[in-house]
């Protein structure tokens, strides 16, 4: 069994503790680094106030981009991967309704 820790991420200068296996934290950094990318990338646009809202909008735009890759290439994402990817979201999105707004 692998060991778990915790790995502290930032996204959009908030931190975000996270628990995960040694082996996932390259993958979760990462994944912590592009969705940071992505939020700024909203949020840079001006139109989305709210950190929840650009959460959501940037959600939608990853399962768009995910979707749009399994009709391109079938078997690339399995149903259990956009489980998991469903489930993360999920729970980023928990973290960040309680975050306190500045």
């Amino acid at each position: 069994m692998s060991d778990t820790s915790t790995l502290e991420v930032f996204i959009l200068d908030k931190s975000y503790r996270i628990s995960c296996t040694l082996e996932d934290q390259p993958i979760l950094r990462a994944s912590a680094a592009y969705l940071d990318k992505k939020m700024r990338e909203v949020r840079g646009q001006g139109r989305i106030l709210g950190l929840e809202r650009i959460a959501v909008i940037v959600a939608l735009n990853l399962s768009r981009e995910l979707l749009t890759l399994q009709e391109e290439q079938p078997g690339s994402v399995t149903p259990q991967a956009l489980e998991r990817l469903l489930a993360r979201m999920d729970q980023a999105l928990s973290a960040v309704r309680h975050v306190p707004m500045a």
